[in-house]
């Protein structure tokens, strides 16, 4: 599909005391023709930024209804940071003053919505670094029939998470060069959760946004393929 092909909304969602924006991406398809799956796309520290609304996009061109929830909205309206050393302590603070409870509540809403104006479709939920960690955690925690498939990118986190059990078929990508998360710290994964399809790329953290300097195309047109096909399934 091209970019013409996929239809963008914002709107608000509340989940008890948490409100939040969703951007939503959607096929332009007709009346008839309902989207193939359902994406929930998470973010990482630094907000729905364009980044975030670029990857959720591109599964709209696949043919996913896509939504990326604004997780830090509760906390501060709006945040869009960019990829600058400076927006590291921001997005940290942001991280823990959320919580991963309410990362997994609004994860959770949003598969229960997207499921009710859709059903019959499989979801999956998609996240980027504290994104790939709250992914993680939607296998283990919501888990099917709501979430039937997660992907975690580059989730440092969820090394600590590694003994819960996933109630979803998982997928992981992970960066050989990544100095947050050390190949020995991916191994203790591995190790723990055999059941995950976990790949590692020549590649350093944060591999597949090209915002960033650690961009890697070849790792992350791989992880993109891997992702959909798993997804798909």
């Amino acid at each position: 599909m091209a970019s013409s092909d996929v239809r963008n909304s914002k709107f608000d969602m509340k989940t008890g005391s948490l409100a939040y924006e969703i951007y939503e991406a959607a096929p332009q398809s007709s009346p008839t023709t309902p989207p193939v799956g359902l994406v929930v796309v998470i973010q990482e520290i630094f907000g729905v930024n364009s980044h975030i609304r670029d990857v959720t996009d591109r599964f709209a061109k696949e043919g996913y209804l896509a939504w990326a929830p604004a997780y830090f909205d509760p906390i501060e309206k709006g945040v869009e940071l960019g990829y600058g050393e400076s927006s590291f302590p921001k997005g940290r603070e942001l991280i823990t003053k959320l919580g991963f409870d309410n990362a997994v509540a609004i994860t959770r809403a949003c598969a229960e919505e997207m499921k009710k104006r859709e059903p019959g479709l499989k979801l999956a939920t998609v996240g980027f670094c504290w994104g790939g960690s709250v992914a993680w955690l939607s296998a283990t925690r919501i888990g099917e029939p709501l979430v039937n498939h997660a992907v975690s990118y580059y989730g440092r986190m969820a090394i600590d998470f590694r003994n819960e059990k996933p109630m979803a078929p998982v997928m992981a990508h992970w960066g050989e060069h990544d100095p947050s998360i050390p190949m020995e710290n991916v191994c203790l994964f591995e190790q723990a959760q055999p059941s995950v399809r976990s790949f590692t790329y020549d590649a350093g953290h944060g591999f597949n946004c090209d915002q960033r300097d650690h961009f890697d195309a070849v790792a992350a047109a791989a992880a993109w393929k891997r992702t959909l096909e798993f997804i798909g399934s």
